[in-house]
């Protein structure tokens, strides 16, 4: 196994001696797990001697996205045998959602909880999103064009929030910048990101904050949506991405929590303002970022996995 920053030889080997080639993002994924694939995507998918596929296994996507060069190409079931993966915007090999039993795997991500799981590990905590790390790889190794340079900003806007989390610094905005000059239209992007919603995202937004309850003097802010919410709005997952932010902006919140009641569990996503809420994921076996983090509890329902996180922020005295 290889861990290092930008092992850019062993990468370039690995893909060049692969016949075929299959792109991997996380399981509900968010845009920088798109962005990161379809990126990559464009730029492999011209060499005409391999044969290179994107592949997402939930077949609910963010449809927003579909502006996205290479959207149209995404499929649910990897198609090549023995291919290489190239895995994106994802911590462990359990969320990518297939048997990639004896495959070689090239990890890129940016998750501090990044399990190290690929034959060659490409993982930047410090960077702002994933597409930051596929960029700073790729730009040494291709000419990065238009259509990857779309997806790449697409996915930076995103995981920095409009370039306002804490992990935006002079870098993020030269790569920005450096995208914008590949030929990504920031007027494009951002009108796909804050003018496409649908309906459905904004009936399942009301169900949410009407759910709203405060905790620890109101430094901590729960918002919730039951099945029967998510089925009477005709929501997705996607259409939910962005909801914890609204408990986080309120002024005394340090901690909020997003919970979802799917039928695979209960899907919590965590956010704080300056709070390091590894501890809290970790300790329900998921992962993330310090100050964004996410898991799903299966083993209770949705109140009781509320007061669980509940408990597990005031023991570990984050409040």
């Amino acid at each position: 196994m290889t861990t290092t920053l930008f092992p850019y030889e062993e990468v370039k080997i690995k893909i060049q001696s692969a016949e075929c080639i299959t792109i991997l993002s996380h399981l509900n994924p968010d845009a920088d797990a798109i962005g990161t694939a379809l990126g990559i995507y464009t730029l492999l998918k011209k060499d005409k001697t391999k044969r290179v596929e994107v592949v997402n296994g939930s077949k609910a996507l963010p449809l927003h996205l579909d502006f996205l060069p290479g959207f149209d190409k995404i499929k649910h079931q990897i198609e090549y045998a023995n291919s290489l993966i190239i895995s994106c915007d994802c911590g462990s090999i359990d969320r990518l959602g297939f048997d990639l039993d004896g495959r070689d795997i090239i990890n890129i991500d940016h998750h501090r909880s990044n399990t190290q799981y690929g034959n060659i590990n490409v993982v930047i905590p410090d960077h702002a999103s994933s597409s930051q790390v596929a960029f700073a790889l790729f730009k040494k190794l291709y000419i990065i064009d238009a259509d990857t340079a779309a997806c790449f900003y697409t996915a930076l806007l995103s995981d920095t929030r409009y370039f306002t989390t804490t992990s935006v610094n002079k870098e993020v905005f030269d790569v920005a910048h450096a995208l914008v000059d590949a030929g990504a239209k920031p007027d494009v992007i951002a009108y796909n990101f804050t003018q496409r919603r649908p309906l459905s995202s904004l009936r399942i937004l009301e169900k949410a904050l009407n759910s709203l309850t405060l905790h620890e003097e109101a430094k901590v802010a729960v918002l919730r949506v039951t099945k029967e919410d998510i089925e009477a709005t005709g929501a997705a997952v996607p259409d939910m991405e962005g909801i914890v932010d609204y408990a986080r902006s309120l002024v005394t919140v340090r901690i909020a929590l997003f919970a979802m009641e799917l039928d695979e569990g209960i899907r919590i996503s965590l956010r704080s303002k300056s709070v390091d809420l590894s501890q809290v994921a970790s300790a329900f076996g998921g992962g993330g970022h310090k100050v964004a983090a996410g898991f799903i509890m299966k083993e209770s329902g949705l109140q009781e996995s509320i007061d669980r996180i509940l408990e597990k922020i005031k023991e570990l005295g984050l409040v």
